[in-house]
């Protein structure tokens, strides 16, 4: 376990090295959170502090969750819970509620809307599938929110909260025939499976015990996220213990309009003021240029949190630039990845984000006109859809039948042709893409596990994808992905494009105050921390080619466009100072300052001594070689060396300018100045 934790950086260590809680953890985007909340399981149930199965973690989404589980079972601590909140919530119900009832648990329901449908025609609403959708939302706000219907028509105008063509009165009364038509039917809702936890251990004080005796200690991960209806089952399962460990980022919340407060997570050490407080700032992600412009967008604005500082070698410059209509940005954007295809960047490495799905059409079309494969994000979990489910029966059938004999590859390709698969894919968007693409994923693969093993047949195939479906670690088509800014979160790319980042969509119209258009900047923010190496922002002046190109880019960007940009494309426009020095708050300006994130003249952060005999040694070392000293190692790369002080190859290699060759030439020699 010590060889494991000499691989985290400083920060990293310490979340892995605090042990009991109450412990509060702010880590910026690419800092490496998951990394250091396994790690401090890990490491208390390797010293025995922690019991395996005393244990829960518990994060947002069943991806999220099968990565952490994944990384906790390479750890040695695989017996540790990692759930959702629904699921864990939906275990307990499952097992306490018979016993408390006598009574079967009611059904779950997989969507709302077919009720919420029921309940529009008691009060003789007739939606269409849109307003079908928004009023879904607005019933799945008010419960995770805790709003009673009686409270929805005085809550609502205070929240903001507003559905087209349908007033508060009426809403309140559809939140009213919506749980009537429940119990009628005897079925919950997801919110339901939250509520009815709550519940049962809010007034059985029986399985309040059973469930605490059971749970000591709490990880909650993306804990901005957490709604009202979360934090009080937290602290139900609590109990008034603070064994709790929340890890999280405020300048990522990019869900207040499904109920997220992230409050919980700027007040957790107000409530609990003897939680450690830490902050993860290194980011492992990006080059220097995405950092440096990620952290301009946040700078001096309420969304700020952690000032991110970069660990990657400096890569290409953040490109801006602006097209006159939304035809020509897309096509622009398609030629670039096309560029990017021949110079033989893999395109699943490659993403277009948009802050709206109607915006994927142009990008859709320009990718095709060019023949570059595309995926389309947010079609619904990979292996819930219909399509995966009906191919894997059939390729597992295909395995016991002995269908075994034969190259992996073309057995699949066999199968799924079967089911209408062919190696084109279909020039119609919707449902027979959704449905391509899905087969197609399952084909790349099974040619991704014959090139890790190149023995392996259909039931080693099938029994991946039965691991896979069970940690929802969904394979992906070799294609570029087009998503929106909300569903990349938690994802990332060699390259991303961030399309359309124009006033009227970015912010988005109708966010009409200070707290909704600081959302959208967190938004672009998020989409702007997926890029590893390259990064694009662009905007159009017009929708239509040869409309009025009266669009200015966002005001978000008005600290971050090159001069001669912003005065073309938004002239008069106040902008945003430049980047300043984190220790006077002195405007930088050179690119080695900005790197360092201070002033040359400022107190440096490194070991002064260290620092000196690294140079001694670079001397000698460039002089033996017959190189020049920054060949070696730069100034700065010896200032981080300095500062973190690594001692293992595992850290020597996370130093930004440090790669796998540097540490075979003079890994052991530096390891030994720092030891």
């Amino acid at each position: 376990m010590s060889e494991l934790l000499d691989a985290l950086d400083p920060e990293q260590r310490r979340v892995a090295e605090t042990l009991r809680g109450p412990v509060r953890v702010l880590a910026g985007a690419g800092t490496g959170k998951t990394r250091a909340i396994t790690h401090r399981i890990a490491h208390g149930v390797a010293t025995g502090v922690y019991a395996p199965t005393e244990v829960l973690a518990v994060t947002f989404t069943t991806r999220a969750a099968g990565e952490m589980r994944g990384r906790l079972r390479a750890l040695g601590a695989g017996s540790v819970q990692a759930r959702t909140f629904h699921s864990a919530a939906l275990r307990q119900l499952r097992y306490f509620w018979p016993h408390v009832h006598g009574t079967e648990l009611p059904r779950l329901v997989d969507s709302k809307l077919g009720l919420v449908a029921t309940a529009a025609r008691r009060q003789r609403l007739r939606p269409d599938q849109a307003l079908l959708r928004d009023l879904a939302g607005e019933v799945e706000w008010a419960k995770v929110s805790n709003v009673h219907p009686d409270d929805y028509p005085r809550i609502a105008p205070a929240r903001r909260r507003d559905v087209t063509g349908v007033d508060a009165e009426t809403v309140a009364r559809l939140l009213g025939a919506y749980e009537e038509v429940k119990r009628d039917q005897g079925v919950m809702d997801m919110e339901d499976v939250l509520l009815l936890d709550a519940g049962l251990l809010a007034e059985d004080e029986r399985v309040a015990a059973q469930v605490r005796q059971q749970y000591k200690f709490f990880v909650v991960d993306e804990f901005q996220d957490v709604s009202p209806l979360q934090s009080a089952l937290l602290d139900l399962w609590l109990g008034g213990r603070d064994e709790i460990c929340v890890v999280g980022d405020p300048a990522q919340t990019i869900y207040s309009f499904a109920g997220a407060d992230a409050s919980y997570l700027r007040d957790f050490t107000r409530k609990h003021p003897t939680a450690t407080a830490v902050e993860l700032v290194r980011n492992y992600r990006s080059t220097p240029q995405v950092v440096t412009a990620a952290n301009d967008l946040l700078r001096g604005t309420p969304s700020r949190s952690v000032e991110l500082r970069a660990q990657r070698p400096a890569g290409p410059e953040v490109h801006y630039e602006g097209s006159p209509d939304e035809v020509a940005e897309a096509e622009r954007i398609a030629a670039r990845v096309a560029a990017l295809r021949a110079e033989g960047q893999a395109l699943s490495e490659v993403a277009v984000l948009f802050r709206i799905n109607a915006q994927s059409e142009a990008y859709e079309e320009a990718l095709a006109s060019r023949g570059v494969p595309y995926v389309v994000r947010g079609a619904g979990r990979f292996f819930d859809r219909a399509e995966v489910r009906e191919a894997v029966t059939r390729l597992r059938g295909a395995a016991r039948g002995g269908e075994d004999d034969g190259a992996l590859v073309d057995l699949v390709r066999a199968t799924l042709a079967g089911m209408g698969w062919s190696p084109e894919a279909p020039t119609a968007r919707g449902q027979t893409r959704d449905r391509w693409e899905s087969w197609q994923a399952l084909v790349d693969q099974a040619a991704a596990l014959v090139a890790e093993e190149p023995a392996a047949d259909l039931s080693l195939f099938v029994a991946d994808l039965d691991r896979r479906a069970s940690e929802q670690h969904a394979p992906t088509a070799e294609g570029v992905t087009l998503s929106t800014f909300h569903a990349a979160k938690g994802l990332e790319w060699d390259v991303v494009f961030c399309a359309g980042v124009h006033d009227g969509t970015l912010p988005i119209t109708y966010a009409d105050t200070p707290e909704a258009i600081e959302e959208e900047r967190r938004l672009l923010y998020v989409g702007m921390t997926r890029a590893r190496r390259e990064l694009a922002v662009s905007w159009a002046a017009a929708r239509q080619p040869g409309g009025r190109g009266q669009r200015k880019p966002s005001r978000f960007l008005d600290a971050l466009l090159p001069e001669e940009t912003a005065r073309a494309s938004a002239p008069g426009r106040t902008r945003r100072k430049a980047v300043t020095c984190r220790t006077c708050g002195t405007p930088l300006g050179s690119a080695a300052e900005k790197k360092r994130g201070r002033c040359a003249g400022c107190p440096v952060a490194y070991d002064e001594e260290l620092y000196d005999r690294l140079r001694a040694w670079r001397k000698e070392r460039s002089s033996a070689d017959e190189v020049p000293a920054f060949v070696v190692f730069t100034d700065a790369t010896l200032e981080l060396i300095a500062e973190h002080r690594p001692r293992t190859p595992q850290a020597l290699g996370a130093i930004s300018g440090v790669g796998p060759a540097k540490i075979e030439r003079y890994g052991e020699d530096v390891l030994g100045l720092v030891g």
